[in-house]
């Protein structure tokens, strides 16, 4: 099945958009899947600077590339999390920041984010890839014990704050597809039934499937595609791998990435415990038609050996399934009898 390959510039965000393009263009990927920081896709300009998303097209255009998706993950992150502190601060822009009292940041990104699907749409782009954040992600322990009020309170808090933006996504008519992640109000096969249970099941609000996050969680991401077949608005690619030997744990230890003792690992494509051939066959049976986008993250390999052969792994599993059975010629009606 033709589907167009990108690269998320999120974690090119320090070269210049014309460098990725380059890069991309080199490396035969179709397209990128923008981020909105670094000078990737400025949300305000997109919006209020005359001739910017014109250059922006010009751009791509230069290099034979496309843009399906825009990423704000980052802002996204504050629209829901408690507590923001400085972990925040290093990632959101100054004004999103402000002063850093953590309602008036998670207001200002609420707006951002409906800012960036009017942008999105402006540039002529259908789906925002991102995060919610989340008030009860701290809670996930259970310990100590959290009562169920505060669960529920969690996911209408999600609702409050996210229905808004939706809203906007109703009225230009963009999605908004939530990366199921941990430190998300989704990060699993429930918390994700239940977050679409929270906003009513709404058009507007789908998913952005990344098996990794799958992968070291021990859940099968293909039978969450299987049944989330509906939601599924975006596909980021990148692999967890586990190294869970009796010392090194699920949980990371609070060790850096790439640390030998963690209990897994974020890794290039192709070298982690993700069932890339399942997962395609299984983006085929559910219909999905959108971009299949790299995410290069492996702190144990350079970016410019791991995004071009991750795109060539990908490739490999990019068949097209049979327009007729491979037993229809069985009852052909040409047997003798």
């Amino acid at each position: 099945m033709t589907r167009p390959f990108t690269l998320f510039t999120g974690q090119w965000a320090d070269l210049p958009l014309t460098e990725v393009c380059r890069l991309a263009r080199d490396w035969g990927f179709d397209g990128l899947e923008l981020a909105c920081w670094g000078d990737h896709f400025e949300v305000q300009r997109a919006l209020n600077e005359e001739g910017y998303l014109d250059g922006l097209r010009a751009l791509l255009d230069s290099y034979g590339l496309r843009c399906w998706a825009l990423s704000n993950h980052l802002v996204g992150q504050a629209v829901c999390d408690h507590p923001v502190d400085e972990r925040h601060q290093a990632i959101l822009p100054a004004r999103i920041w402000g002063d850093g009292e953590p309602e008036g940041v998670r207001r200002r990104a609420a707006a951002e984010m409906a800012d960036t699907v009017r942008a999105a749409a402006a540039f002529g782009v259908d789906t925002v890839v991102g995060f919610t954040g989340s008030s009860i992600w701290h809670t996930v322990a259970m310990f100590p014990p959290v009562p169920q009020a505060m669960v529920d309170r969690g996911y209408a808090d999600f609702a409050e704050r996210w229905n808004p933006i939706l809203d906007v996504c109703d009225e230009v008519g963009v999605r908004f597809a939530l990366e199921v992640h941990p430190g998300e109000i989704a990060y699993d096969f429930w918390t994700a039934r239940r977050t679409l249970e929270a906003v009513g099941h709404r058009p507007a609000f789908g998913l952005n499937f990344d098996p990794s996050h799958f992968a070291w969680q021990d859940l099968d991401p293909v039978g969450f595609l299987d049944a989330f077949r509906d939601r599924i608005y975006h596909v980021d690619c990148k692999e967890a791998r586990k190294r869970l030997d009796g010392r090194n744990g699920r949980l990371g230890s609070h060790l850096p990435w790439g640390d030998p003792h963690r209990g897994w690992d974020f890794v290039s494509v192709g070298h982690g415990d993700v069932p890339w051939e399942d997962v395609f066959r299984m983006l085929n049976s559910i219909g999905y038609t959108g971009p299949i986008s790299v995410e290069w993250e492996d702190a144990g390999m350079d970016r410019l050996h791991g995004a071009p052969e991750s795109l060539t792994h990908l490739r490999r599993y990019a068949f097209t399934p049979p327009a007729r059975s491979f037993d229809a010629a069985f009852s052909s009606g040409n047997a003798d009898g």
